[in-house]
């Protein structure tokens, strides 16, 4: 009996100290009840193309070959001449599910998600997509259907292949990204003749999705110095080069289409992601079209100290960094829609090709949509302190939480060694101090 006593205590005690861990470090990150914020002025574009090459490392599409040509001369010549270009920094964990939210919803996935795996919403969450007028999706099932699940009404349609295409020991994955071009091809081209599809194009506030996963996949099975990677690179870049075409030749050339190209992580040398390796944290943005600033030339040194400009030849155009969470808002403010209400990005204006009131109104309002999640008294660097404010607010109580954790095992480890001493080894307090007294007396 006092056995099973024994058992039951030290279960309960573990069964505890587990729990901890996740009330400690796994609680979601999202406050509810924030009204949407937009800026009141017109946007420059009425659509937004977004392409992810998913598992594509930012050093992989932007380094040149050894005799000097780029295997990705569509993206090589928008980042010399029409397009702004940079790194998009990505967060622990490089997983694609919260490389994704980061992106489009605007905030760093909690890790509480890690028990579902990343494949559906542990939480209801905002994002561009449920912002939009409607969005159209094509890609990986692990990806695409939380978006619209997340989404309020029915506006966000998905286009996915069978998820036991998705092989890692496939010879070659890139037919994954042929199949989402070969849909897109498809859905323009049946567009033409559908009245009902095309009036719903020809809308403002549109979204395009393309979620590629042949470069990833194929990362795995190969590692990203194979030539399958690389091929598979080359082959996207064609891709995006006849997507824009079909886009613009749909649209009539009417100049109000917006494109993002990036990456929602990188990959290690051999093949693996989820850490904070730079090859895994550094990924590509590049952002052309309606609203966006062409190719800036520069002649002073840039702000980076990485050496990854001159080994690019990139150091003569201007490079903007921004976080993984920027990008949500950048997106948002290209086609007019509310930033989503949890996003912590924060617009990197230097992509806007735009007058000043209309910056100035964006910046104002992405600085109340992050307050709305957080309020503060100081109007001076508001969106940094109100960041700061939550990342306190979400951290605050680890260090006393974790004492308590640490002093509470080490006292279950401590009656441990008592009990066992006890039961086993005979041994008493009056035993112990016999033998200390009697040496005194001597």
């Amino acid at each position: 009996m006092r056995m099973i006593t024994f058992f039951l205590i030290g279960l309960t005690v573990h069964v505890v100290f587990f729990l901890s861990i996740f009330d400690i470090y796994f609680t979601s990150p999202l406050v509810h009840g924030m009204m949407p914020q937009s800026t009141p002025l017109a946007p420059p574009a009425s659509r937004l193309v977004l392409v992810v090459a998913d598992g594509l490392r930012a050093d992989s599409l932007f380094t040149l070959l050894p005799n000097g040509s780029s295997r990705t001369p569509y993206l090589r010549s928008i980042i010399e001449d029409t397009g702004t270009w940079g790194v998009s920094h990505t967060r622990v964990p490089t997983e694609s599910r919260p490389g994704h939210v980061a992106l489009i919803a605007g905030f760093y996935e909690d890790v509480s998600a890690v028990a579902k795996g990343w494949k559906e919403n542990p939480v209801e969450f905002d994002s561009v997509f449920n912002e939009s007028r409607h969005t159209w999706c094509w890609g990986s099932p692990d990806i695409l259907p939380m978006f619209a699940k997340g989404a309020s009404g029915d506006h966000v349609y998905t286009h996915t292949y069978p998820a036991q295409e998705e092989d890692f020991a496939s010879t070659d994955a890139s037919r994954l990204d042929t199949w989402v071009f070969t849909q897109v091809k498809s859905f323009f081209q049946s567009a033409k003749s559908n009245s009902t599809l095309k009036a719903s194009l020809l809308e403002d506030k549109n979204v395009f999705f393309l979620h590629l996963l042949g470069i990833d996949t194929n990362g795995h099975a190969h590692r990203p110095m194979s030539q399958e990677y690389l091929d598979n690179i080359a082959l996207v870049d064609t891709g995006v080069a006849e997507l824009v075409s079909m886009v613009e030749d749909f649209f009539g050339n009417d100049g109000r289409t917006a494109y993002v190209f990036t990456a929602d992580h990188g990959m290690t040398n051999w093949g693996s992601h989820g850490a904070g390796h730079p090859s895994e944290t550094l990924t590509p943005l590049v952002v052309w079209g309606a609203g966006v600033h062409n190719a800036q030339k520069v002649t002073e040194p840039q702000p980076y100290n990485d050496g990854y400009l001159q080994d690019w030849k990139l150091e003569h155009l201007r490079r903007v960094d921004v976080n993984q969470a920027d990008i949500a808002p950048l997106m948002a403010s290209l086609i007019g829609v509310p930033i989503p209400v949890n996003s912590v990005g924060v617009l990197p204006l230097l992509y806007l090709n735009n007058s000043g009131q209309f910056k100035a109104e964006s910046m104002y309002t992405n600085a109340i949509q992050v307050l709305e999640q957080f309020k503060i008294s100081l109007c001076q660097s508001l969106i940094s302190y109100s960041l700061e404010g939550l990342v306190y607010y979400h951290t605050y109580d680890r260090f006393f939480l974790g004492c308590s954790v640490v002093l509470g095992f080490v006292g279950w480890t401590s009656y441990v060694v008592l009990v066992i001493l006890k039961t086993h080894a005979k041994v008493t307090v009056l035993q112990i101090m016999v033998p200390a007294v009697t040496l005194n007396q001597e």
